[in-house]
């Protein structure tokens, strides 16, 4: 296969993961505001829609697969290949996490908890991750050290936020609701609610994992993969 014809294979994987990671974030954006909006609509959206993720999360791995069998890429080639291979993964397990945004606005009834600002964590972490895919794009491996360590701030939202939560249910809503049905239901969206906390937790990891494997990529360090 003539060189260009095969540097041409490389620049579209590149397009086609950038491509992945709108159409992921896409998905993010809906199952947050299913939950905001209480939105069953959007929550089937995302659910449908992952069969999507899917089929282009396997054709892109194919190519990964055809690319290293086939032209045999060595050094940075070999890098770009490798890293675009473990982002796309990354990619499908965020996605995999709206899906989960999408369940739990369909099973939520009710406003609670109003002080936890789960839209604000959600931004964050579509941030990181939009931050992410930018240094993938431009090789800009000064960018994934601030990506990583962003993660921290992330962490500490979310700690905060699950800590509101805990502090609300014993402190006040177990008194005020009373009745033992009451409280189960009340434990169903406390229960809910972490989970969401966790979820948004994990996709700023898999935005520092699309950090690590770029540096990677690009500097031939893997400092930042853990």
């Amino acid at each position: 296969m003539p060189r260009q014809s095969y540097q041409d294979l490389l620049a579209e994987l590149r397009e086609d993961v950038l491509y992945m990671s709108e159409v992921v974030l896409e998905r993010l954006r809906t199952g947050l505001a299913a939950i905001e909006q209480k939105d069953e609509e959007l929550a089937w959206e995302v659910i449908d829609g992952d069969d999507e993720v899917n089929e282009m999360y396997l054709g892109l791995e194919q190519d990964c697969i055809d690319l290293l069998a086939l032209q045999q890429p060595v050094a940075g080639d070999l890098r770009f290949i490798a890293a675009s291979f473990k982002i796309i993964t990354d990619l499908e397990r965020i996605a995999d996490l709206a899906v989960n945004l999408g369940d739990y606005a369909i099973e939520a009834e009710r406003d609670v908890f109003p002080d936890v600002d789960i839209q604000g964590v959600g931004d964050r972490v579509i941030e990181m991750v939009e931050e992410a895919m930018a240094a993938y794009e431009n090789e800009d491996a000064e960018a994934c050290y601030a990506i990583a360590e962003r993660d921290d701030e992330i962490d500490a939202l979310c700690e905060r936020a699950g800590q509101v939560v805990v502090r609300d249910l014993i402190e006040t809503r177990l008194e005020e609701e009373g009745g033992e049905e009451e409280i189960e239901r009340l434990m169903a969206d406390v229960s809910r609610l972490l989970l969401t906390i966790r979820d948004l937790e994990r996709v700023g990891d898999h935005a520092v994992n699309i950090a690590a494997r770029t540096l990677y990529m690009v500097e031939n360090n893997d400092e930042l993969i853990y």
